[in-house]
């Protein structure tokens, strides 16, 4: 019914819809609604035309369809900061909101996570507004909390968290442990 496999350049106007749509619905009662008024499909779309243009076989972009329709995806690479001891980061993880819920967010992890390790990494970092409840899914998966900090989003300033997996092979035993359960 699902398929995920490694997104494209004629993925990004789709990945740009998926991206604004899960955005907006995850942080409209998080971000101020000026703040959010940037995202729009068309500048999504050519952030993600950029992004899936490079050549970039360290930073993956993995998709998730239904019956062909991009629904989710999630986007990575290399660690940015280099203050905390990991090597790999998620960038991005957005499902639609109808897609919310229904597991997928664990099979695009799932995925990623092997994409990753294949690629040589060994631990990841994920950034999540603090107040955004998804959080809790990363603790579940054995995720550590390792910092909070500002960051700014339109005019606005939010803090976010940062959560961390030392060990990607733990992270997808557990991943594999929530499939076995039918979660």
């Amino acid at each position: 019914m699902y398929q995920i496999r490694r997104g494209n350049i004629h993925d990004a106007k789709s990945i740009a819809e998926v991206h604004v749509s899960s955005w907006k619905d995850t942080y409209k009662d998080l971000i101020n609604e000026q703040d959010m008024s940037n995202s729009t499909v068309e500048n999504r779309t050519i952030l993600w035309e950029t992004i899936l243009k490079m050549p970039k076989e360290q930073q993956p972009v993995m998709v998730v369809e239904e019956n062909r329709k991009i629904v989710g995806f999630i986007s990575g690479g290399k660690e940015r900061t280099e203050r905390f001891g990991y090597d790999g980061e998620i960038f991005a993880i957005y499902l639609l909101p109808t897609h919310q819920r229904k597991g997928l967010g664990a099979l695009l992890l799932k995925a990623f996570s092997n994409e990753m390790k294949r690629l040589g990494y060994h631990s990841l970092l994920i950034w999540v507004l603090t107040n955004n409840p998804t959080h809790q899914f990363y603790l579940k998966l054995g995720a550590k909390k390792i910092e909070q900090e500002q960051t700014t989003i339109g005019y606005g300033t939010y803090q976010e968290t940062a959560y961390g997996f030392k060990d990607i092979t733990q992270l997808i035993h557990q991943l594999d442990q929530l499939e076995k359960e039918g979660l």
